[in-house]
C-alpha cells in the first residue's frame, strides 16, 4: 500500500488517507483479504498522529471497504462489483467536477472541455493498447 500525504493541499490528512486507500481497493491494487498496516505502523510511516489514521480506518470500515478482525487487525473486505463500480464512479465524478470547475474558471466552454476529455481518453486508450 503506497500512500502520499500532501501537507499543503488543504485537504485534511485523514481524507487523503481515505481517498487513497479507497482508490487502491476499488482499483484492485489492494486485494480482498489483504491486511492493512496497523494504525501505529501507518502513522509512523506517514509521520502523522495515530488518531488521524484511526479516523481514516473507521470511515473505511463504515463504508464496508475494510473489516476489523479482533486481535488480528484490519483487512480489505470483499467488495461487490456494484460497490466497486459505484465507488469508482463517485471518485471519477469528484475529480472531473474539480477539473470542469477549473476549466470554466478559465473561460472554457462545454465543447472545448469535451474535446479535451475526448483527446485525453483517446491518448490513454492508445497508451494502454486498447486502440491500435
Amino acid at each position: 500500500m503506497l500512500l502520499e500525504i500532501d501537507h499543503h493541499s488543504g485537504v485534511p490528512i485523514y481524507r487523503q488517507i481515505i481517498e487513497q486507500i479507497r482508490r487502491q481497493i476499488v482499483g484492485g491494487l489492494i486485494a480482498a483479504g489483504e491486511q492493512l498496516m496497523s494504525v501505529r505502523e501507518l502513522a509512523g510511516k506517514l509521520k502523522v498522529n495515530p488518531m488521524t489514521v484511526s479516523k481514516a480506518y473507521a470511515y473505511l470500515e463504515m463504508e464496508k471497504l475494510v473489516e476489523r478482525r479482533r486481535g488480528v487487525g484490519l483487512f480489505v473486505a470483499v467488495v461487490s462489483a456494484d460497490q466497486k463500480q459505484q465507488t469508482g464512479k463517485e471518485l471519477v465524478e469528484r475529480q472531473l467536477g474539480k477539473a470542469i470547475a477549473n476549466a470554466r474558471l478559465f473561460g472554457m466552454g462545454r465543447a472545448e472541455i469535451k474535446e479535451i476529455i475526448d483527446e485525453m481518453y483517446l491518448d490513454n486508450a492508445i497508451i494502454r493498447g486498447a486502440i491500435k
